[in-house]
């Protein structure tokens, strides 16, 4: 079946993949910064070798990992531009622009495969990890997205796993408030001029909105 919405060259998306069942996928900061490597070791467009002896012969430490691949990224096209992200327990959210023809989905076959490798090894199980295709809508406008990086940003709030959102450490927040001893992953400057105090407020002003909307939604049934 054939997507709802294509995927094409220059355009911006919200993708969200979920786990089987909300099976409970990261589980502690290992596994977080597993699939954090991986969102930025496929972004390449030719990795030299496979992640797994990549990781294992070039690095030492998760720091040496990113060390190196930032230097080798020079050299190198991105296939997507990853402009924010968010890891939750069950699921992610990304915002990314795809850069080259069928980018996106080589981009999400690849890092959610090698997730899938590492979960199973690790949990000596076998079998796909994740609920079918991952879900991809575009995004229209630079105001949109704006809005789109609040709500990611805001996810962890709103499930009730911190009080504020600079709290989660699996997010993309604290790169868009300036905090300098996160690594920036993210690419947004072309697309969004952030001031972290404004972006800051922007974000805290909608958090009792966004939790008040996810409790009516809860209350809802599907039609």
């Amino acid at each position: 079946m054939p997507r709802k919405y294509p995927l094409v060259e220059n355009q911006v998306y919200h993708i969200f993949s979920r786990s089987i069942a909300n099976f409970q996928i990261f589980n502690n900061d290992r596994d977080y910064q597993r699939m954090l490597m991986l969102l930025c070791y496929f972004r390449i467009e030719n990795p030299p070798t496979k992640f797994s002896y990549f990781i294992r012969q070039k690095t030492a430490n998760n720091l040496g990992f990113f060390t190196v691949l930032d230097s080798m990224a020079k050299d190198q096209q991105n296939i997507i531009q990853l402009i924010a992200y968010c890891l939750m327990p069950t699921h992610i959210h990304l915002i990314v622009k795809q850069v080259v023809n069928q980018g996106v989905s080589k981009y999400l076959k690849n890092a959610l495969d090698g997730y899938t490798r590492y979960f199973n090894t690790c949990h000596k199980r076998k079998g796909p990890l994740w609920e079918g295709r991952f879900q991809n809508v575009p995004v229209e406008d630079d105001e949109q997205l704006l809005h789109l990086t609040r709500y990611l940003h805001l996810n962890p709030v709103t499930a009730s796993l911190v009080k504020n959102p600079e709290d989660w450490k699996f997010s993309s927040y604290l790169e868009y408030l300036g905090d300098e001893t996160q690594r920036k992953f993210c690419s947004y400057d072309e697309l969004l001029q952030i001031i972290p105090k404004r972006y800051r407020k922007f974000v805290e002003e909608h958090t009792n909105y966004q939790k008040a909307l996810c409790k009516i939604k809860s209350l809802c049934i599907d039609a």
